[in-house]
């Protein structure tokens, strides 16, 4: 694997830095079913929306950010509060060099520190090199939704993939706000082991 990039959170600020990686799967293929690209205003937005509840990473090289990965609720009911949907999205020159995996890891550690117990991933189909990454990644796939969404003048298919982050048990404790680990500095650790030396 190649040298992995420093890891650290995103802040609003790498708006156009995150809008710059994301525009390619908008715009360019149906990896995602936004249909106009946000701009560095609206990421930066989306940041500022979870950043106290979720963390948003950014994989930085030579002072580039090369990748992102995030987690978001899995759905807003009391009873899935312990499930994060997850994405990654790395920027076309640093793909196949481990940036992917050190963001993926680096953000189930800290979900996982956060209490939470599974993590969920939509794929657009067809994306074989996705599929193998987060199945790479210790994801299983759940289920296909068939025909789903309707972009570039077809019906694509998007297939859910699982992975567990932690054991389930009964009574288990709220997750905890991303905001309280960073207050008690228990992320440094963590962001460390998955950023280069």
């Amino acid at each position: 694997m190649a040298r992995r990039a420093r890891i650290r959170l995103a802040s609003p600020a790498d708006g156009e830095a995150l809008a710059l990686i994301y525009r390619p799967a908008v715009v360019d293929v149906a990896t995602s079913f936004e249909l106009e690209p946000p701009g560095g205003e609206e990421m930066g937005r989306r940041v500022s929306a979870l950043i106290a509840r979720l963390p948003w990473l950014i994989a930085e090289r030579n002072g580039d950010v090369a990748g992102y990965a995030y987690a978001s609720p899995h759905r807003e009911r009391a009873a899935y509060r312990w499930c994060a949907e997850v994405s990654a999205y790395v920027a076309p020159g640093a793909q196949r060099g481990g940036v992917g995996w050190s963001l993926y890891s680096a953000l189930f550690d800290i979900l996982a520190l956060q209490r939470y117990r599974n993590a969920y991933a939509g794929i657009t189909l067809p994306n074989e090199a996705s599929e193998r990454f987060h199945e790479r990644m210790g994801f299983t796939l759940v289920g296909v939704f068939r025909r789903i969404g309707y972009k570039f003048g077809r019906w694509h298919d998007v297939a859910w993939y699982e992975r567990e982050l932690a054991t389930r048990g009964a009574d288990p404790a709220p997750p905890r706000p991303l905001d309280e680990l960073v207050s008690a500095g228990e992320l440094t650790s963590i962001l460390g082991r998955w950023s280069e030396g």
